[in-house]
């Protein structure tokens, strides 16, 4: 979920985590089982596709990258927005953006995005697939782009749009067990949303809204 004007999800009381679902098996969590995933999907549908809309302003399209990093653990490379930015500012995020009118189709974006904010190169990059549009409540329709990335890669990151980049275990953000519900009431109507939060050496990673959404489609994708 994108995050309304002065609205801190660390607040936001959990009503339920979801360790009663199964989490995706670890065979199915490699990079040659998930490729084959995405060359021949089973028939499924996401969880989460839309959130309700808070800005007027017409759809704008814009991709995103899911890097899945080829350690002997796959991990997922995610990046922290810096304070500053008009957009969904210190969130945690996968690497993308808006469409340029050159790109050639949705994969052009991540990969192009994904090299601008966090210097990552399309050579390390084996795009196997994407999952459906998500529309955030900012009017942004994202198409996220599932990758391999080979893990020789290097990073570079734009200090004015990412303040930090990190991985988080592909196994963690697949188990249920690690997803929070929340829930609260904002412009007369009861929002609803995703947390991931993930710590590591005393710092935590608060993975939620619309990059947990996603997440959240890509366990969907997998388990069935």
């Amino acid at each position: 979920m994108s995050r309304p004007p002065n609205f801190d999800p660390h607040r936001v009381p959990v009503i339920g985590v979801d360790a009663h679902l199964p989490k995706v098996a670890a065979d199915l969590l490699r990079p040659q089982a998930l490729a084959q995933r995405f060359a021949a999907p089973p028939p499924w549908s996401p969880e989460y596709s839309t959130e309700p809309k808070f800005t007027e302003r017409p759809p704008v399209h814009a991709s995103v990258l899911v890097p899945l990093v080829q350690r002997e653990r796959m991990t997922v490379l995610l990046t922290q927005r810096t304070q500053h930015l008009s957009s969904h500012s210190g969130q945690i995020a996968f690497p993308g953006g808006k469409a340029d009118p050159e790109d050639a189709d949705p994969v052009a974006t991540a990969l192009r995005e994904a090299h601008e904010e966090i210097g990552l190169d399309a050579r390390h990059v084996e795009v196997i697939g994407s999952l459906p549009i998500y529309a955030t409540g900012s009017a942004y329709l994202v198409t996220p782009v599932v990758a391999l990335v080979h893990q020789d890669f290097t990073i570079s990151a734009n200090d004015f749009e990412v303040a930090d980049v990190f991985e988080v275990p592909l196994d963690f953000l697949m188990d249920p067990a690690n997803h929070r519900r929340h829930a609260y009431e904002w412009q007369g109507a009861r929002r609803e949303w995703l947390s991931m939060p993930y710590r590591e050496q005393g710092v935590e990673r608060f993975v939620w809204g619309a990059t947990a959404a996603m997440l959240r489609n890509l366990y969907r994708f997998l388990v069935v």
